[in-house]
């Protein structure tokens, strides 16, 4: 079997400055949860990666990651905001 990801193509929509600014949240919040997901997997920080001792480097908080892996959450929130926008629907904050 063959898997092609569908991804639609996102380019023209456009987000305000205020939901842009949720970019930045979003992606430490899914930092948190992907790490808090591996301690409980029993993972704990590593200076590199090793799978067999269950040793990350970025077992860190959001702000100590190097800008390539914030980067990394950047672009999935990124993308999730502007496929709910593609979707038809609003965010707005609560003012």
């Amino acid at each position: 079997m063959k898997y092609e990801p569908h991804i639609d193509d996102l380019d023209a929509v456009e987000l305000s400055p205020e939901i842009l600014a949720l970019t930045e949240k979003l992606a430490e919040r899914a930092h948190d949860i992907w790490a808090l997901g591996r301690m409980k997997e029993g993972w704990t920080y590593g200076p590199s990666r090793n799978d067999e001792l269950k040793q990350h480097p970025c077992l860190v908080p959001y702000s100590e990651l190097p800008d390539s892996e914030k980067q990394y959450d950047r672009n999935a929130a990124l993308e999730t905001l502007r496929y709910i926008k593609h979707l038809g629907y609003d965010i707005k904050a609560n003012q």
